[in-house]
């Protein structure tokens, strides 16, 4: 892997690792908020009791966990660049007597398995953070068997994703953060329409399908709101671990006008809209 490349690739796990407790904190919640991708992921793969799933990012243990529950026969093996995330997942597991998950610290650009070794791949909002996307596509269609299939989460435009504009505008705004260059690993990196189409075909995958899902993400308040921001999203707390306290103060009042444009009733629906590709190998 190119210096470059190494290089982010060390950013994103030391990134992980710092934020995996609060991923742990708010675990419940964020598993709810992301259960109608994982749900289309899973639809997607045509899952059967006896499949041996990979799923990368990982993360906390889903949609892998969800999808031991449906390959009884089978397992599943759950890959992340963070120790720490994985270690969570094993908890989870544990919590939910979930004996057919494995947890294994793997990069997606060289993935520690056999050709050929599984029936399916899901990977649930990764691609973005990926060094380098299409070689972590080939690694997956090298490692799927014949006629395996393969999912994955991209998250929509900023337009569509106010959970994390509403926020990311005002801390870009005071903190005056440059926008991420084109192609660097970001939320939105894979958000233009026909992009994670365009790089299965590169990868050598068939019969690609996008499926869009939006909704509204319900908050208890707008203190949660900020709180679960400021704790899970990792350039949120990367940004505000520099801001001073004035400059917090500033952030603040801003996200709180952001959310009273979005929902003047005092409530905190917030609208998120990703897209689900799928295909074969």
């Amino acid at each position: 892997m190119e210096q470059a490349l190494e290089q982010i690739r060390q950013q994103q796990k030391e990134t992980w690792n710092k934020f995996s407790p609060g991923w742990k904190k708010w675990n419940t919640f964020t598993m709810e908020f992301l259960e109608p991708m994982g749900n289309a992921i899973i639809g997607a793969l045509h899952l059967k009791p006896t499949d041996i799933v990979l799923d990368i990012a990982t993360g906390t243990g889903e949609p892998g966990l969800t999808i031991a529950g449906i390959v009884k026969e089978g397992r599943v093996v759950g890959t992340d660049l963070s120790d720490g995330m994985l270690i969570v997942a094993m908890q989870n597991a544990a919590k939910r007597d979930v004996r057919n998950f494995e947890a294994v610290l793997a990069d997606v650009s060289q993935l520690p398995f056999a050709d050929n070794t599984f029936d399916a791949v899901s990977c649930r909002f990764g691609f973005m953070f990926f060094p380098d996307m299409l070689l972590a596509a080939k690694e997956m269609l090298r490692v799927l068997k014949p006629g395996g299939r393969i999912a994955t989460s991209v998250w929509g435009t900023p337009q569509e994703n106010a959970w994390i504009t509403a926020m990311m505008g005002p801390v870009n705004e005071v903190l005056q953060i440059p926008p991420v260059p084109p192609g660097m690993p970001g939320i939105f990196r894979c958000a233009a329409p026909g992009m994670m189409e365009d790089l299965f075909g590169q990868a050598g995958f068939k019969n690609i399908t996008p499926l869009i899902i939006s909704g509204e993400q319900a908050f208890e308040s707008r203190e949660m709101f900020w709180s679960y921001n400021t704790d899970v999203v990792a350039p949120v707390v990367a940004a505000m671990s520099k801001a001073t306290d004035e400059q917090k103060a500033m952030i603040r009042a801003k996200v709180m006008e952001n959310l009273q444009k979005l929902d003047p009733s005092g409530g905190t629906k917030i609208p998120f809209s990703a897209t689900v590709i799928s295909a074969e190998k």
